[in-house]
């Protein structure tokens, strides 16, 4: 099949990249000539894994091609994907802006039919605001789908190769058809290509989130009750992960959730509740929750040096929102290390793929370390905001040699708290 793509970050691209290494003719349309030059050269312009391997080779096998031309995209495609950007709002809502002003290009030069797929994430009604603009100028039949992408950061070439299911919004048979067609070679294990109307897959893809980020905040919470009457949250933790009504995923307690979705989305449905007059008090708790548990390492932190943080050098492991991934968006490590800087610390920062997005956003107030041992020279304490598996088994006879106190703040729990205190460590973690 002939698949446009229309934006190239992180959805537009893993997504047009899987779609070629199935057969498919692929072209990713962007408006960044850079950007799309580079990739025409077989640059990745994000670190996710195994994503270049496919990406070389269907460049390669001339099955994904890349331009800056939208006129083309659309010629070309029978199928165009909308992976754009659907950013934040001062409000909280999603702002459709990119979706809505591409989608009236889109009505003024499609010449034959064609299936629009709202890739993006995108608030209930979307599909009907899409349609509407097109269908101002278009001189032809098409059709919109929902298609919410279901990836996980530093796991998603396997999840779109390897899907446990794809929900497709369509009440147009024949886009519908087109679409199974399309999917059905990642779903010959027997996952499902859920079928289900425009607005109930927009909404799908905000429910999943948001329940998602409810389980993290409220593990965080039972953590920081561990704290407070001398539980153990691992105990509680596998108490309740052993229960298949609860499942042992997104029940492991730290500092906060962060990335591109989990944040923006549980806002998004927050506000389109207030919109219609609905009050999410579950969403409202979610949110302010984590704002607060971001930073809840710094009284710990605080306590230690008596108040005191001016002149402090500190290690920092681990920057980006999670391991496997460069994407720095509502990381805990940011809001931390500003609170820390604020104070007066000095920070000695290392991560093995974020340091070229943190150093733009914070410059020369940081030093950039070239190992996670190098960060610790001379610091005072160490502290952890990304489980990234280098950092689960450091020689710890080597951090008491390189750490002026042998101190750990631990916001991911990667350690055994027993096994550090034999070792001569001060280990503060998450509600042990």
């Amino acid at each position: 099949m002939k698949i446009a793509v229309i934006g190239t970050g992180y959805v537009g691209l893993v997504t047009g990249t899987c779609l070629a290494e199935t057969g498919n003719d692929v072209i990713c349309v962007d408006i960044d000539q850079q950007k799309v030059n580079q990739m025409k050269a077989g640059v990745v312009p994000i670190y996710e894994p195994h994503l270049d391997v496919l990406f070389e080779r269907n460049i390669k096998a001339g099955r994904l091609n890349f331009t800056t031309s939208l006129d083309e995209g659309l010629d070309f495609g029978e199928i165009i994907f909308l992976a754009l950007p659907t950013p934040e709002d001062e409000d909280g809502s999603a702002d459709l802006s990119y979706v809505l002003n591409v989608s009236e290009q889109i009505g003024k030069k499609i010449k034959e039919y064609k299936v629009i797929v709202d890739k993006s994430t995108v608030p209930v009604g979307t599909a009907e605001k899409v349609h509407a603009t097109i269908v101002k100028n278009a001189t032809c039949d098409f059709a919109v789908v929902s298609n919410p992408e279901f990836l996980r950061e530093g796991y998603a070439v396997d999840d779109f190769l390897k899907p446990e299911r794809i929900v497709v919004g369509s009440t147009n048979q024949k886009a519908t058809e087109l679409m199974k067609k399309l999917y059905s070679p990642f779903v010959r294990s027997g996952n499902p290509i859920i079928i289900m109307d425009e607005k109930s897959a927009e909404l799908t893809k905000y429910a999943a989130n948001a329940f998602l980020a409810t389980k993290i905040t409220f593990m965080n919470e039972i953590a920081n009750y561990c704290e407070k009457v001398g539980a153990n949250v691992d105990m509680v933790r596998t108490g309740m992960g052993t229960d298949s009504r609860i499942g042992k995923r997104f029940l492991f307690p730290g500092i906060g959730y962060g990335g591109s979705c989990f944040p923006k989305d549980v806002k998004a449905l927050q506000k389109a509740g207030k919109d219609k007059k609905y009050d999410f008090k579950i969403l409202n708790s979610v949110i302010e929750i984590n704002e607060k548990q971001k930073t809840i390492l710094l009284p710990k932190i605080e306590a230690y040096f008596n108040g005191n943080l001016t002149g402090k050098k500190l290690a920092i492991w681990g920057l980006a929102f999670k391991p496997e991934t460069d994407d720095i968006r509502e990381a805990p490590a940011i809001y931390l290390m500003k609170e820390l800087l604020k104070k007066g610390a000095s920070l000695s920062v290392f991560d093995p793929e974020a340091m070229p997005n943190i150093k733009k956003q914070f410059g020369e107030q940081l030093t950039y370390c070239k190992s996670m041992y190098e960060a610790l020279d001379n610091a005072e304490a160490l502290i952890i905001c990304t489980e990234w598996s280098i950092f689960r088994t450091p020689n710890f006879q080597k951090l008491k040699e390189l750490l002026k106190n042998p101190t750990i703040f631990d916001g991911r729990n990667l350690y055994d708290t027993q096994d550090l205190k034999k070792e001569g460590f001060l280990y503060e973690s998450i509600g042990r």
